[in-house]
């Protein structure tokens, strides 16, 4: 972790140009102190520069979708959400991060430009939507498009004209090793859901919301200040597992581009279950700046980390490794996977995350006194360890339609191999660049 002592010349700078959080490791509030310049806090520079966009597959932006309804151009023409013009994806603008520690208190600042001690974090494209698969050429894609073409979950086709209907949701029951070849089959440039990609939307809402629970109630209106207040509520969560299992066996059920009438904007949009779903339940399905369901519904397969898992009389560490460079993504060792940081032995809720110098958003402690689903980071940590060895995992973020209060942006999971195939878990669509 980098020092945070500094002096009055980049106080100054950073006071000038930067704007962030500060949150205090002895404090058991979820709530953050905000940093920097108190205009940026209200106008948001980097954030408000989130759009959804048509992205072909050279990684090229046909147009911008209207920020207020993606259903149309941002010229106001009708905008093609099919997957024939592009992909419907998120731009997240390159900006800087930096992340510094001093005593029990630690930082995270952002800025438009570069300044000293800051990392670069690349432009990148994430999916609006949790993707699907394009089914006769096996393309991992992010569309609104309800034909046989584009059937989520496992492809069952005699779904399609009941409640239960797969046409046009997210793909599941597909292994990372899948979820990652899915994607690169569109070209160069692109994969799955990408670790670092989640981190960047991570402390992008981190810094704007002030606040590590990311499933406090939703609330549109700012604060007397001007700052973001409230969350995303609680997103698709709140299912019960029987009545979601006897109706369509844990398949997703919202509609990839359910909160399209939103446009770029943050809020949620009712989602209604049908009456074979056993019971009345109405979920509200969140979107942040464009990003659909960014945690609930289906666990997002996450590419480019995993975890080296040993048994306790075989080393008891769980070691948490990064790959920076997707051309050097596999599931067979470590070769080319940075360690970050050793994990938590035991689930429970968060207490602590690595962070470090890169902003690790994985836990470094969890469980203990006062933690819940309220307080500190306000997620779950799920792992387990194995009974002899170790094992190599992937990392799921997000949490599933009936994980309730554990789930949320920060929600991790490292109980499966990278072969795992679930109903439950799907993944999202990136283009990183060539």
């Amino acid at each position: 972790m980098i020092s945070g002592k500094r002096s009055k010349a980049l106080v100054d700078l950073f006071q000038r140009y930067a704007y962030g959080i500060e949150w205090d490791l002895n404090v058991s509030s979820s709530a953050c102190t905000r940093l920097g310049r108190v205009e940026l806090h209200r106008l948001l520079p980097i954030q408000s520069r989130i759009r959804r966009c048509i992205l072909n597959d050279a990684g090229q932006v046909v147009y911008y979708l209207h920020p207020n309804d993606s259903s149309l151009t941002e010229t106001g023409s009708a905008a093609d959400l099919t997957g024939a013009t592009g992909q419907v994806m998120v731009e997240t603008p390159a900006h800087y991060r930096k992340f510094e520690a001093e005593g029990t208190k630690v930082r995270c600042l952002i800025s438009e430009i570069e300044l000293p001690g800051f990392h670069y974090v690349p432009r990148y494209y994430r999916s609006a939507f949790e993707a699907t698969v394009e089914r006769t050429t096996n393309k991992l894609s992010s569309v609104r498009n309800d034909t046989a073409e584009y059937r989520g979950g496992n492809n069952n086709a005699a779904w399609d004209l009941e409640s239960r209907t797969l046409l046009g949701r997210p793909a599941t029951l597909i292994s990372l090793t899948n979820f990652r070849a899915y994607a690169r089959n569109r070209g160069a440039g692109w994969n799955c859901d990408v670790y670092e990609v989640q981190k960047a939307w991570y402390w992008l809402y981190a810094v704007e919301y002030a606040n590590f629970n990311s499933q406090l109630a939703y609330n549109a209106a700012p604060t007397l200040a001007g700052y973001k207040q409230g969350g995303l509520g609680d997103g698709v969560t709140t299912l019960a597992s029987a009545a979601w299992s006897a109706w369509n066996s844990y398949y997703p059920f919202v509609q990839c581009g359910h909160t399209i009438s939103l446009g770029n904007r943050t809020g949620t949009i009712p989602y209604e279950l049908p009456a074979e779903y056993g019971s009345a339940l109405t979920v509200d399905v969140p979107t942040y700046r464009g990003l659909e369901n960014p945690f609930g519904h289906v666990w997002s397969w996450t590419d480019g980390c995993k975890v080296r898992i040993q048994a306790d009389d075989a080393g008891g560490k769980s070691e948490f490794y990064v790959c920076i460079n997707p051309s050097q993504f596999q599931d067979s060792s470590y070769d080319n996977y940075l360690l970050r940081g050793e994990l938590p032995r035991a689930s429970a809720y968060i207490k602590q995350m690595l962070v470090g110098e890169f902003g690790e958003n994985m836990p470094a402690a969890s469980g203990g006194t006062g933690t819940g689903s309220a307080t500190y980071f306000a997620d779950y940590f799920y792992t387990s360890l194995p009974s002899s060895g170790e094992s190599m995992r992937g990392v799921l973020f997000g949490g599933a339609a009936t994980y309730g209060a554990n789930a949320g942006l920060g929600y991790s999971h490292t109980y499966h191999t990278a072969s795992t195939a679930y109903a439950t878990i799907g993944s999202r669509l990136c283009f990183l660049g060539t």
